[in-house]
């Protein structure tokens, strides 16, 4: 009996692996950019099993570039250190004291995941948006308003991130950019996985958030939509279901989709292995926006 059992739970992990191949066999040396942020970068736990999903899917394949945030680990270090946190259409107002302190905590949070990723056997690069020009930005305006060093960007340096792909690195971006004066700024992570997607035609965008992905009605968790398409997408913005602080990531997909991204995820961080059960499952647990001519991206059951 016992022996029966143990038979069950290894023929599940092989139906699972089973399960996976075709999703390995389909984006086996694409480019997936995973944006990093919410809950799993401060839950120590969700962490590491951000960075093994993430290295696992380097291991077999895929080339993965990391972009994350550090908002709340920023306003952590804002708050001890006196300074006042201030935003502006959810965009943090960043005077020349708080870009010292953004660049010295996201420095720490980069290097940090590159030692978890090291750790796990995987060559990765630690990058700021300002090294090698990676990220060229502007000052950017809170509804016409000027909100300091906020940056938006205006060109991605895609040949440093092909060649560290083609060596076979991981490139962990932090959303530091530079402008024409060689001045930093402080720029939106979701804004710079969307526009490096863009750069690098990423077969993938996954956006790791603290929601569970798009809902129609957002007050009914069983409103959550597993699946859209670009027109299906644009109609919910376009009748006022979309709002809040989903409003400008769903649109950042629509026009990821629209300059050449295969499929983008929206996904909650906060459950464990999201993002492998999302890639490698046929039915995936986020909000998967497709573009009007691919077909249902999960099988049914």
């Amino acid at each position: 009996m016992v022996k029966n059992r143990e038979m069950e739970k290894y023929l599940e992990k092989a139906e699972v692996l089973i399960e996976a191949l075709p999703y390995i066999q389909r984006f086996n040396r694409k480019i997936i950019v995973v944006k990093y942020g919410g809950s799993a970068m401060i839950d120590e736990t969700l962490k590491e099993q951000v960075i093994k999903d993430v290295t696992l899917l380097k291991l077999v394949g895929f080339k993965p570039i990391i972009v994350h945030g550090g908002g709340k680990e920023i306003s952590k270090w804002t708050n001890k250190v006196g300074i006042e946190t201030t935003f502006k259409n959810g965009l943090r107002v960043t005077d020349e004291a708080t870009m010292e302190l953004v660049e010295m905590v996201l420095g720490k949070v980069n290097k940090s995941l590159v030692s978890l990723v090291e750790s796990l056997g995987v060559r990765a690069i630690g990058l700021s948006g300002s090294d090698g020009g990676l990220l060229k930005v502007k000052k950017k305006l809170a509804e016409g308003e000027d909100i300091g060093f906020v940056g938006e960007v205006t060109k991605v340096n895609t040949q440093i991130l092909y060649d560290l792909l083609e060596k076979d690195f991981l490139p962990i971006i932090a959303p530091i950019g530079m402008d024409e004066e060689f001045i930093s700024y402080n720029v939106n992570a979701d804004d710079v996985a969307y526009v490096i997607a863009k750069a690098m035609k990423a077969e993938k965008l996954a956006f790791l958030t603290d929601i569970e992905g798009v809902y129609k009605d957002q007050n009914n968790p069983e409103t959550l939509i597993s699946e859209l398409h670009l027109n299906q997408a644009k109609e919910l913005i376009k009748e006022g279901y979309i709002g809040g602080g989903m409003l400008p990531k769903l649109k950042n997909c629509i026009d990821a989709i629209e300059s050449g991204v295969s499929r983008v995820h929206i996904l909650d961080g906060r459950i464990p292995h999201c993002l492998l059960l999302e890639i490698f499952t046929n039915k995936g647990i986020g909000t998967a926006i497709l573009n009007n001519e691919e077909e249902n991206y999960y099988k049914a059951e």
